[in-house]
């Protein structure tokens, strides 16, 4: 056999160790004793592939694995075999020089030990070598298979093309769950793009390099690594048998905490360290156990005795209690314990917390066996989202599964039908319009447009045609309904599924289930839950308080506005030109009103392009202008801007209060901002989705679409922020780092566009076409575009009486009543207040691999 010395001249041979960094692999030795260590590095040459080197005989045998591991055993990656490689290199990470041997960016992707499975060195001869990984990333069972007979030859000699692939095993997955989902540096927490630059390392210690190990009563102990967490399936019908158990399905954050005495790491569901914005539950859990452990389980804040996200993500900004709901044992005491029956793993979990106070930041999650139907109505009859249904002997299982179902609470009751609305596409109807009887009246109730199939709708519209009347039958149907409606005797009853009421008693998200013929249609009343604040002869349930807090509007003058303008510097020809007929809003006062929103505005508008929306006197109506026409004050920067044409253009953008100001003086009636700052054009720091409602829609639809794609973007791990934008619609908006270029930028927001649209087709729609949104909202994601803009915080808007695009929180858009409610006064005291989007430039968030992954599936 021969030495390492001599396996090594390939690999020396290669290289000019005056030039490189690489390790030369004359001092390389390995220690007495130890286990057989393997490394993967991730290595961004002339093509991204993953080296994939195993020890053995002194040196690391090596090969170029061209799309990475995958841990889905049907995925068979290309793996070419190429020289030996040092025992050190394996803690190589840096950059090779541009022209040297495989130049370019290398990061210490994975690593730990292996074992073969046989005689390692037949499996080489054979082409057939089974192994066993213990890593930070790859475990379990694979497999090197070399392609006998599809070798190619090189100049630099014969190329060996094998295969890597994973066997079926605890850890195998039905997809890649490997490179989408971990792109930095076991060792440092860099990207490569970070290794390139030279940044530091992202973690506080060199230790952290190896497994952090403590030392408590029970010896020394490792904090456990993160592994993938068992997802759930949804499902409608809930299971029946003593084989399943039943929990309470949690309104939070899902979260892994791993435990070695006083030492713990938090993570989320995406592996994320979340330790620091989970922090008060770090101490509590440093004290569970003197051992090591895994838990799985649910991190909420609770509001009105329930857990509530909107709640939590307050929390995780003020400091505010968070509750940590256990419900999984994964790891103890460094036995993995993923192959035990469930029943066993939470008996363990239930005695590794022992008993608990009310009031513990730490709590076990509880179940009930064979009773789902109970827990079930338990759980709508609370007012709780939903539960889980776990298989009780089933193991766990890194990934989504059947033996952990979800079943969410939603409600059904009946309601008489009054009424239809016609469909562009089909002789049936669009939709049926829902009451209940009040007090004598008929009170409207909401809508439903789904539900049935063709036959079902053919038998609906035959028995609606037979009941058809001119008269309204409904007490308050609205004015955009009625227009439309065709009216029936109320006669009919149908029942509906729903997820809940709004706060007028309309229902929310429903589905047709079918007509009842046991029930007359004078016995239908609204069901609410027992602890539903109605009074028994209100027609309807009280709405909630409104959460916009009240603000005393501020008032401007002529005169302040030409203050402001001559202290600054700045023309104002004019002052008291009338530029909103209906508000008697004159220039000067608009003037006054940018100075008065200016610190804040600026914050979201300075050093980003701009368009401007202009009505300069005598212009019939406004226009859209975002290249420089000359004639701008010079508070106006100008930026040189490549097109996709090659032609450059020149935008404008501004930096202070002299140039809002300027915009006034050019009759400017809108800001409208870049998604991107000059000195970085590519880069988006923001994402924008624009709920934009079809003409039929209130705003309680566009409401609900802001709140639910919040909803969504939060569980791709996105904070969002809200803004009014003084129209008809909401922006969802989320600050991200400026890692993406736009091309990647933009598909992210159309595939999450794309994807809500697929999902909830009744609702949305991400097609532009007017044709295509009756009854429905667009997702507007076009603004998530290189050179495309939205208007900005706290500009006015060229509509009647000069409404403003306003930043909201999330608590008032659940009770706000339009998205055109905030004047210049009203506007200018919110922008001199608390700040609805506190923390928005706090947020260190990124749009990642793993949710571009996630919003194409």
């Amino acid at each position: 056999m021969p030495t390492a010395r001599e396996q090594l001249k390939t690999y020396q041979s290669k290289r000019d160790f005056t030039r490189t960094a690489e390790p030369s692999g004359k001092s390389s030795r390995r220690r007495k004793g130890e286990d057989l260590r393997f490394v993967v590095q991730k290595h961004d040459a002339t093509r991204l592939h993953y080296d994939f080197r195993l020890e053995l005989d002194g040196v690391l045998k090596s090969w170029a694995v061209t799309r990475g591991p995958s841990t889905n055993p049907a995925d068979k990656r290309l793996a070419v075999h190429v020289e030996d490689h040092p025992l050190d290199y394996g803690s190589f990470e840096g950059t090779i020089p541009e022209g040297e041997y495989g130049g370019g960016t290398v990061m210490l992707w994975d690593t730990g030990t292996w074992e073969p499975v046989g005689d390692p060195h037949e499996g080489l001869k054979k082409g057939d070598l089974k192994f066993t990984l213990h890593g930070k990333r790859m475990k379990g069972e694979w497999v090197l298979v070399h392609m006998k007979g599809r070798d190619s030859k090189s100049k630099s000699g014969t190329r060996e093309n094998w295969l890597l692939i994973k066997h079926r095993d605890k850890y195998a997955t039905e997809a890649d769950g490997l490179t989408d989902r971990f792109t930095t540096s076991v060792a440092t927490g860099r990207n490569l793009d970070g290794i390139a630059k030279g940044h530091k390392s992202r973690r506080k210690s060199a230790a952290l390099e190896a497994p952090v190990r403590v030392w408590t009563r029970k010896g020394e102990q490792t904090l456990p690594d993160f592994r993938p967490v068992e997802l759930a399936t949804l499902v409608e019908d809930i299971p029946t048998g003593d084989n399943w158990l039943f929990e309470m399905k949690f309104d939070g954050y899902r979260a892994l905490a791993a435990i070695a005495g006083d030492q713990v790491r938090i993570y989320t569901r995406n592996a994320n360290d979340w330790t620091t914005q989970f922090a008060p539950l770090v101490k509590p859990l440093g004290k569970l156990t003197g051992g090591s452990a895994l838990i799985d389980g649910e991190i909420v804040a609770f509001k009105d005795g329930r857990t509530d996200f909107s709640t939590l993500k307050d929390a995780l900004s003020s400091g505010a209690p968070l509750t940590f709901f256990a419900f999984d044992l994964i790891e103890e005491n460094g036995e993995d314990l993923q192959r035990l029956p469930l029943v066993e793993r939470k008996e363990r979990l239930r005695k590794l917390l022992g008993r608990r106070a009310q009031a513990d930041e730490i709590q076990f999650s509880d179940h009930i066996v064979g009773q789902g139907q109970a827990f079930f109505d338990a759980m709508r009859e609370g007012g709780y989202e939903g539960m889980l249904a776990k298989r009780a002997d089933a193991p766990y299982r890194g990934e989504r599964t059947r033996d952990w179902l979800k079943i969410k609470v939603g409600h059904r009751q009946e309601f008489v039908i009054g009424g239809w609305r016609p469909s562009d596409k089909k002789r049936t109807f669009a939709s049926l319009l829902l009451g209940t009887w009040d007090n004598g009246r008929l009170v409207y109730r909401g809508r439903v447009g789904t539900g049935w199939n063709v036959r079902d709708a053919e038998a609906i519209q035959k028995a609606l045609d037979a009941r058809a009347t001119d008269g309204n039958p409904f007490d308050n149907a609205p004015r955009d309904i009625a227009r439309r409606a065709r009216w029936v005797r109320p006669e009919l009853v149908g029942e509906v599924s729903f997820t809940e009421f709004t706060p007028d008693a309309i229902v929310r998200h429903p589905s047709f289930l079918g007509l009842r013929r046991d029930k007359k249609a004078r016995e239908v009343t609204l069901e609410l839950p027992k602890d539903a604040p109605v009074a028994a002869a209100a027609a309807k349930p009280k709405p909630k308080a409104s959460k916009v807090k009240a603000v005393k509007p501020l008032e401007f003058t002529d005169e302040q506005g030409i203050e402001i303008a001559a202290r600054l510097g700045a023309k104002l020809t004019s002052p008291d030109k009338i530029v909103y007929e209906d508000g008697k809003i004159t220039k000067a006062q608009l003037v006054a009103y940018y100075d008065a929103v200016s610190e804040r505005m600026l914050e979201h508008v300075a050093r980003r392009p701009l368009s401007l929306v202009r009505r300069p006197t005598g212009s019939p109506r406004p226009f859209f202008q975002k290249h420089d026409s000359g004639g701008f004050p010079d508070a106006f920067k100008k930026v040189k801007i490549p097109e996709t044409t090659g032609d450059t253009d020149i935008y404008l953008y501004i930096d202070d209060t002299a140039g809002l100001v300027g915009g006034v003086q050019m009759n400017t009636q809108e800001f409208h901002i870049w998604g991107s700052h000059i000195d970085r054009l590519e880069q988006a720091d923001r994402i924008i989705f624009d709920i934009d409602p079809d003409e039929g829609l209130d705003f309680n639809a566009t409401r609900q679409a802001a709140l639910d794609i919040r909803d969504r973007l939060a569980g791709l791990g996105l904070q969002t922020f809200a803004m009014v934008t003084g129209g008809k619609g909401i922006h969802v908006i989320a600050p991200i780092r400026r890692n993406l270029e736009w091309p990647d930028v933009k598909l992210f927001c159309h595939d999450f566009a794309d994807k809500l649209a697929r999902d909830e087709p009744d609702r949305f729609t991400s097609n532009i076409r007017k044709a295509t949104r009756k009854g429905r909202m667009f997702v507007d994601y076009l603004r998530n575009e290189r050179g495309a803009t939205a208007v900005a915080p706290y500009s006015t808007r060229g509509k009647p009486g000069c409404p403003v695009a306003t930043p909201v929180s999330w608590d008032e858009v659940q009770t706000l009543d339009a998205a055109n409610v905030f004047s210049l006064g009203e506007a200018a005291a919110r922008a001199q207040g608390k700040d609805p989007w506190s923390g928005y430039f706090d947020v260190g968030q990124s749009l990642t691999r793993a949710m571009l992954k996630a919003v194409a599936d």
